[in-house]
């Protein structure tokens, strides 16, 4: 037999082994990393979705939420995702999250890397299983600052002109910025201006990219506050920022 026919059956076998192994993905003998970053479990109205190529769709219960996707809560909405972390977030009306990175493997935990983004709007979280063992593997941009976590369950809101009716101690409306409180663990806001913890039962604000975060008192504070029925499973096991107001005055 020639070279040149030994070289051709060496390719014939090289491509029935990459042939073989293209099957086996196929079949789910070797599955591919998934993308799904979470699902929506609690919804009352219109929640969209925008994937990171531009494709929209609109979300029902049990929907698959991808990395990458920008999730989008219309004019009386109230939408609650679970992570594959077991980490939740409670969206309020009006509210834009990005899914910028979700990367959760349970058996390699130098692999985690989550970033959301606040685009605009309100929301409620509760730190994942992620977010417990590594600290630095989760944080939530927003407009003026980063959120950094410390297993926690705290509340933030980015008000644009838009936050009439937020329910407040002091009764006013929240000024423009980031108010964020915290129910348990701690937070530190950190962005050009200045870096600031904040412990359980501190309120916190930032006016702007370049303004430092300040520990406000509870008076003068933003509790982002949500239904219960949408922020109370039915067995009652977890509660993310229940209000007793209803949810029209929750909005």
């Amino acid at each position: 037999m020639t070279i040149f026919s030994l070289r051709a059956l060496g390719m014939v076998f090289a491509m029935l082994f990459i042939g073989g192994n293209a099957a086996a993905q196929t079949n789910g003998t070797v599955p591919a990393p998934s993308s799904v970053a979470g699902t929506v479990t609690h919804l009352s109205g219109l929640l969209r979705d925008r994937s990171k190529s531009g494709v929209n769709r609109v979300l029902a219960v049990k929907s698959e939420i991808m990395q990458g996707d920008t999730l989008i809560t219309e004019q009386d909405t109230y939408a609650r995702v679970k992570f594959s972390d077991d980490g939740e977030v409670v969206l309020r009306p009006g509210t834009q999250l990005a899914i910028e990175a979700y990367a959760y493997d349970a058996v390699a935990p130098a692999k985690d890397n989550i970033v959301l983004s606040l685009l605009k709007g309100g929301m409620r979280a509760v730190t994942g299983l992620a977010g417990q063992r590594n600290h630095d593997a989760v944080k939530v941009n927003t407009p003026t600052a980063t959120i950094g976590i410390r297993g926690t369950h705290f509340g933030a809101l980015f008000c644009q002109n838009d936050c009439g009716g937020v329910p407040t101690a002091s009764g006013q409306t929240p000024s423009n910025g980031l108010h964020v409180d915290v129910a348990q663990g701690a937070i530190v806001l950190t962005n050009p201006g200045g870096s600031q913890v904040f412990a359980v039962g501190q309120f916190g604000y930032v006016a702007s990219p370049s303004t430092p975060p300040i520990i406000v008192p509870p008076a003068q504070g933003v509790q982002v506050k949500m239904p219960t029925f949408i922020s109370q499973n039915s067995n009652g096991s977890q509660t993310i920022g229940a209000s007793k107001v209803n949810a029209c005055m929750a909005q």
